[in-house]
């Protein structure tokens, strides 16, 4: 196999050779990890592995039509790290709101707001400045008292924000429809390798959090309905007995119930007289998010996701009644945390409940998604389980989406793959993947997209940020699942995410850990699918055909170390296809000689590499 200049160098540092595959690009800050062993070289947690934690609970007042939110919280967060933290780092993402925040694309007047503003601020109970005016995403407040190894700080914050006219991954839906995320001031992730989460929030990346407990309470005037993250802990309180019943017999019933309808919300005889609170409780989870209406339907039902205990999950969706997939999408979501469940990840869901919200977004969060409706039930369907999936990575797997996007978005595009396969046949699934993953990636010429996978998506933008992200890293799976079958595959895969799940894991440890459960060592693809500027290119250098054989010469022109079909088609009109796994590459330069016995006439050969696209096809055909 073809290796770059930067590749070879790097391995000559590494090894006093130009070796080839021995070695992956380790970052000196991840073999700092490996000397205090908090991580491994065999994949796995070290024994002196450590993260951080922390205890929300949140209170907020919500009155629309009027888009200003009030909350107050208590955080108590506890330093399980070796070292002693001068300085708490708060994320505010809704900052990113502020006219003048750095941002990666336009935005325009709905999307402004004067973002997160402080009213108090207390450490230990001693009051202290915040003074919002210039705060950014990021906001380095320094500790009084040096927190510790084992010891905690109580944090109190009063906060008030304006929720934005423009509605995205959170804002106004409608009037008096909001979803609300990246709502509360939240300590960053202090980790082993890169410290404090230091890194802006520029609109189009994704995020790193903790894992945290959180008690929620959410103060709205009634008829209004409330969906979070969590279980809800007083439905009888908030929602009128037949309501109420009505959602708990949905946590044990197969078939959509229609807890609130048109008619109902006309009536507005929902919920309990007066303001009401609904408050929610969820523990080990890395995020929240709230939904809250006055005009939104309100459907439920619930799944298996475990047939040997025969738990059930509570499935449920809230949506405006003109939205018309909206009225199939808890059907969808059972039918996601099915498959999902029970095929590939092939992982119990692990939380509780999943609610999709109609909004705008296209987007995931911890047991909640916010999509946008679609005209097409397809095409609805499809969007609603590529944010499912997204559960199993980042939130179960707690990755750094900011940073090491494909870790998460590789993988949701590589589940959404599998199980449209199921939804829509595998010929179809394979034409509906080319033309949305892979076709503008493999089409494109431009530098940036010979740009690594491993590149931190953190300094990435644009088409480049995207393809990384999703296609390209999922095909990267998709061949190794290919290429290791899909028993050995899911072993990995599964054994991979058993050490890792609660934590957080980075590309090292995925990569290590699916060779040592694999048994293989898998570092020649790695690099050359995921560390080298690599893509889909290969020719037909020569076809020589024999008494009892046909010899095809195939060059890998672009580097990647993809699968593909020989189809030989014979001078009697019948054809053969021959697979062709990864393997191929793991000792060839640039080029490999496939034998293939066979006693007829060839007439033409062909390389078909169906998801795995060829970025110049023409010449992956030769004829007699």
């Amino acid at each position: 196999m073809r290796k770059s200049l930067i590749a070879g160098c790097l391995a000559s540092l590494f090894t006093g050779s130009f070796s080839f595959g021995q070695e992956l690009y380790v970052p000196r800050d991840v073999k700092k990890a490996y000397e205090n062993e908090t991580r491994s070289e065999s994949g796995k947690p070290g024994k002196n592995y450590w993260q951080n934690s922390a205890k929300y609970k949140i209170d907020l007042q919500v009155n629309p039509p009027s888009r200003t939110v009030k909350g107050s919280e208590e955080i108590i967060y506890t330093n399980n790290s070796p070292n002693t933290l001068n300085s708490l780092n708060f994320k505010l993402i809704l900052n990113n709101h502020k006219p003048g925040a750095a941002r990666l694309g336009q935005a325009s007047e709905d999307y402004m707001t004067n973002g997160i503003e402080i009213d108090s601020y207390s450490e230990n109970g001693t009051k202290k400045e915040w003074n919002s005016k210039n705060d950014g995403t990021n906001k380095m407040i320094k500790l009084d008292t040096p927190l510790q190894p084992g010891e905690s700080v109580s944090l109190s914050i009063d906060w008030h924000f304006d929720v934005s006219k423009q509605s995205g991954r959170e804002g106004a839906i409608l009037e008096n429809t909001f979803f609300l995320a990246y709502f509360y001031p939240r300590v960053a992730v202090y980790d082993d390798y890169m410290g404090w989460d230091t890194m802006t929030f520029f609109g189009m990346q994704e995020f790193y959090n903790d894992f945290n407990d959180y008690e929620i309470s959410v103060n709205v005037p009634e008829d209004f309905i409330v969906w979070s993250t969590g279980d809800l802990l007083n439905a009888e309180e908030v929602l009128q007995k037949k309501y109420a019943k009505k959602l708990e017999k949905s946590m044990q019933s197969d078939e959509v119930i229609r807890i609130a309808t048109p008619e109902d919300l006309q009536k507005k005889e929902i919920t309990q007289d007066g303001n009401n609170t609904w408050k929610w409780k969820v523990s080990n989870i890395t995020d929240v998010a709230i939904a809250i209406s006055n005009e939104y339907n309100w459907d439920a039902a619930s799944v298996v996701v475990d047939s040997t205990s025969n738990r059930r999950v509570s499935v449920q969706a809230a949506y405006d009644n003109v939205s018309e997939d909206f009225h199939e999408m808890v059907n969808y979501g059972q039918h996601a945390l099915n498959w999902f469940s029970h095929h590939y990840p092939g992982i119990a869901y692990p939380y509780s409940k999943s609610t999709l919200v109609r909004g705008h977004g296209d987007m995931e969060y911890p047991m909640m998604v916010n999509d946008n409706s679609h005209g097409e039930p397809e095409l609805a369907r499809f969007v609603a389980e590529h944010e499912i999936a997204h559960t199993y990575f980042p939130f179960y797997m707690g990755t750094n989406e900011t940073r090491f996007g494909f870790m998460d978005e590789g993988w949701a595009t590589t589940l959404e793959h599998l199980i449209g396969i199921e939804d829509l046949g595998e010929e179809n699934a394979i034409e509906s993947f080319k033309g949305f993953r892979v076709q503008r990636w493999i089409s494109d010429d431009n530098m940036e997209q010979d740009v690594p996978i491993i590149t931190p998506s953190n300094i990435l933008s644009g088409p480049v940020y995207r393809n990384n992200s999703y296609g390209k890293a999922a095909l990267g799976y998709l061949a190794l699942k290919d290429m290791l079958g899909d028993e050995l595959f899911k072993k990995a895969l599964q054994g991979y995410m058993d050490r890792w799940n609660g934590k957080h894991p980075i590309p090292w440890d995925f990569f290590y850990s699916i060779n040592d459960i694999s048994g293989k060592d898998l570092n020649w693809f790695w690099d050359s699918w995921y560390f080298e500027p690599n893509h889909i290119d290969f020719e037909i250098k020569k076809v020589t055909q024999n008494d009892n054989s046909v010899e095809v010469l195939v060059a890998n022109i672009g580097g990647m170390p993809a699968p593909f079909d020989v189809k030989l088609t014979f001078a009697d009109g019948s054809s053969k296809n021959i697979h062709q796994k990864s393997t191929i590459w793991e000792n060839a330069e640039d080029e490999f000689s496939i034998q293939i016995k066979t006693d007829k006439e060839v007439e033409a050969v062909t390389l078909e590499g169906g998801i795995w696209m060829d970025a110049t096809p023409e010449n992956n055909t030769w004829k007699k």
